[in-house]
This record gives structure tokens, C-alpha cells and sequence, in this order.
């Protein structure tokens, strides 16, 4: 019975202590918190005034553009200009066969000089006239018919010459030349070819890439956002000089950079978005148009906006950005109202404080009320690496927050 007694104390004795080592392990127990709780990694947030800006689609178009059509009727004798060249304004381009039209210049002139031949005569009577009809030698009937003889011969010369001007013009119209400087496309027609004057078809088309313009499009809805915040000294404007950074094709940096020329004052019906059209300079050519782009436009500044890595954003079931931060020693989550994308990291505006702990590493092993040991870190904004801060670091910063 004696050692019956004594096993049953022994099991008492072993349950009593399973029992104290569970109590001790509760995270709500203050005597085991410490060694239950897990560690994360943080990057101490403080607001900075950060430029804003917002990365639009676009296309790229010519600065000038101009069809080339012939303004005379002929057949084309002769292309001078090398396809795919640059061309400057006035550069011949076409020779159309000017045979007829110099005919017609000639002809022209023919009739100024026989018009011009009648006028001495016609002049001379009327002045005798006038002396005549004073001496009543005349009659003032003759003396009037003279007078309308000499207006209607000087009709004729200023007729005479208005149709040698537009011979002339017609002559050289048998010259097609570059409306404007640019790089000339292919030609349509070749020599031999019967042109119209004011055809449909062009014969080329010269466009002028340096400088080119970009348009851009932007949905209704950021402009609203945008201008409200604006309005609301969120933001600071831009000013009227905004400069915009292209991104190319192939994923690259284009190495000049652009500014914004204007916006459309409507919006267009069918899609909600306006358009902006931004103007750089293209020295080598490697825009052209029609190419696709994205353009990085600055909207503005925020005076008090914190950066919040990449890494440590994520998506609820609503699809809105999320931040975990630790606050009080215990996770909490957060929603980045409003937060556009810069590069690596977020800009976020509203929802955080300075001082706040965002959580980088560790989130996976946590969930949002478990109380949490926080691992000071820096994070490397180009790269995004994680880089744990060394403690002579973390102590002089403490120091300073105090």
C-alpha cells in the first residue's frame, strides 16, 4: 500500500510539472513571453518630402509631318532625292516633264508684251484728245472713248500679267519640293509615272523626329485624384515645367529627357482617358514614330510621404496594398491607401507614423495580434537586399530618438 502511495505522488508530481512548463510557455504568461516570441525583421519608417510621379503609356510621334503631292499634272521624269535620307525644306524631290508649262509661260509673256505694246498709242490719244475737245476740234464723245480705250488697255496688261504669274507658278510646280526638314520616306511612284495635280495618293512623306513628341495617355480618375490632392496640400504641384523620363521597348533608360508641352482639355468618351503630349529631343534618331514607350511624368512633391520597400507590400482579398508593422511590441496590419509605386518602393501618404516598425523578413511565421521580438534592418533601395545594421548603428540612432 506504502508503494502505491508513492507512485501516485510520483504521477502527480510529473503532471504538476508538465503543467507549470505549459503555463510557462502562454505568451500571455509575462514569466515565458520573452522566450516564445518570434523574431522579425524591421526597417524604422520617417516621412520626406519625395517627388511624385506617374508612369503613362504612349506612342511616339513626328513633330512635323508632311505628304508630298504634286500640284501640276504630268508625267515624272526624274527622283532626286535618296529614300530613307534627310531632306531640308525647298529641296527638289521630283521633276515632272515642264514642256507644256513652259510653253504656256511663254505664251503668257507673248501676251503681256502685245499688251503692253498697245498702251503708248492709246495714250497718245487720249492726251491729243484732251487738248482737241478744249478747243472744240473734238468731241467730248471721242475724247471719252480714248479715256476707256486707255483703261481697258491697261486691263489687258494686268490681266496679261496675272497670267504670266501663274504660268511662272505652274513652271515651277513642275518641281516638286520638301514642304519641310525631315527624314523622307519611300517614294510611291517612279519615273515615268502620270501624276494629277492634288491627288489622293502622296508620293512620299517626310517627317521630322528631332524633336519628336510622345503622347501620352492618363485615365479621368488620376487626374481627379491628383488635382484634389493638389487642392488639398497634400501635394505640391509641379509648376509648369515637368520633365518626363522615358522607358523604352527593351526595358532601357532613354538618356534625354523630356517635358510635358500640354494636355488635352477633354476627355475622350469611349476610353475615360485625356491625353498629354510630352517633347524631347532625338539627335540619333532612335525614336520613331509609332514606337511604344512608357513615360515617367513628375505630377508633383509630397511634403511628408514615407517609402515603404517593395518587399514588404502585399494585397488583401480586396486587392488594396498592405503593410504589417510592429506597434506596442505586437503585429499589426495596415492599409496603404493610396500608395503609387517608385522604382523598389512604395510612396505612401497616409496610414503610417513616424518611427513606425514595418516588418521585411519574417512575416510568413507571424499573423496579425502575435507579439513579436523586432531585428532592426536597413533595406537597400536599389536592390531591395535586406542588410542587418550594425549595433554601434543602431545604438547612436537610438540615442538620437532619444
Amino acid at each position: 500500500m506504502t508503494d502505491y502511495w508513492k507512485m501516485t505522488s510520483a504521477v502527480a508530481a510529473i503532471l504538476l510539472a508538465m503543467t507549470a512548463c505549459k503555463r510557462g510557455n502562454d505568451p500571455g504568461e509575462p514569466a515565458g513571453q520573452a522566450g516564445t516570441r518570434a523574431q522579425v525583421s524591421v526597417a524604422i519608417l520617417h516621412p520626406q518630402a519625395m517627388p511624385l510621379t506617374t508612369e503613362l503609356p504612349g506612342r511616339v510621334v513626328a513633330s512635323l509631318e508632311a505628304e508630298v503631292r504634286p500640284q501640276v499634272s504630268g508625267i515624272i521624269q526624274k527622283r532626286l532625292f535618296v529614300e530613307g535620307s534627310e531632306v531640308r525644306a525647298g529641296q527638289p524631290l521630283y521633276r515632272i516633264d515642264p514642256a507644256t508649262y513652259q510653253a504656256a509661260y511663254d505664251n503668257a509673256l507673248a501676251v503681256l508684251a502685245r499688251a503692253q505694246a498697245a498702251i503708248p498709242g492709246i495714250q497718245a490719244k487720249a492726251r491729243r484728245n484732251k487738248a482737241l475737245v478744249g478747243l472744240n476740234a473734238v468731241s467730248r464723245q471721242d475724247y471719252e472713248d480714248a479715256l476707256d480705250a486707255l483703261s481697258q488697255a491697261r486691263a489687258n496688261v494686268a490681266a496679261a500679267k496675272a497670267d504670266v504669274e501663274t504660268a511662272r507658278i505652274n513652271l515651277d510646280y513642275t518641281t516638286i519640293r520638301a514642304p519641310i526638314t525631315g527624314r523622307i520616306e519611300r517614294s510611291s511612284l517612279t519615273p515615268g509615272a502620270l501624276v494629277t495635280a492634288n491627288q489622293a495618293s502622296a508620293l512620299t512623306i517626310i517627317r521630322q523626329i528631332d524633336p519628336v513628341n510622345v503622347d501620352l495617355t492618363q485615365s479621368s480618375a488620376s487626374l481627379i485624384d491628383l488635382r484634389q490632392a493638389i487642392g488639398s496640400g497634400r501635394i505640391q504641384a509641379a509648376g509648369s515645367d515637368v520633365k518626363v523620363i522615358l522607358k523604352l521597348e527593351n526595358g532601357t533608360t532613354y538618356p534625354l529627357t523630356g517635358r510635358l508641352a500640354f494636355a488635352e482639355s477633354s476627355v475622350n468618351t469611349t476610353t475615360g482617358a485625356y491625353t498629354l503630349r510630352a517633347i524631347l529631343r532625338n539627335p540619333e534618331g532612335l525614336l520613331l514614330p509609332g514606337m511604344y514607350v512608357r513615360a515617367l511624368v513628375e505630377e508633383g512633391v509630397a511634403p511628408r510621404a514615407f517609402l515603404v520597400p517593395q518587399r514588404a507590400v502585399s494585397r488583401d482579398v480586396r486587392g488594396d496594398a498592405t503593410a504589417l508593422l510592429v506597434r506596442g511590441g505586437r503585429v499589426v496590419q495596415v492599409t496603404l491607401a493610396g500608395a503609387r509605386q517608385a522604382g523598389n518602393d512604395w510612396v505612401v501618404e497616409k496610414g503610417l507614423k513616424d518611427g513606425d516598425q514595418l516588418i521585411v523578413e519574417g512575416s510568413q511565421k507571424i499573423g496579425i495580434g502575435d507579439a513579436v521580438e523586432a531585428v532592426r534592418v536597413a533595406v537597400d533601395r536599389e536592390t531591395g537586399q535586406v542588410h542587418e545594421l550594425q549595433k554601434d548603428a543602431v545604438a547612436h540612432e537610438s540615442g538620437n530618438r532619444g
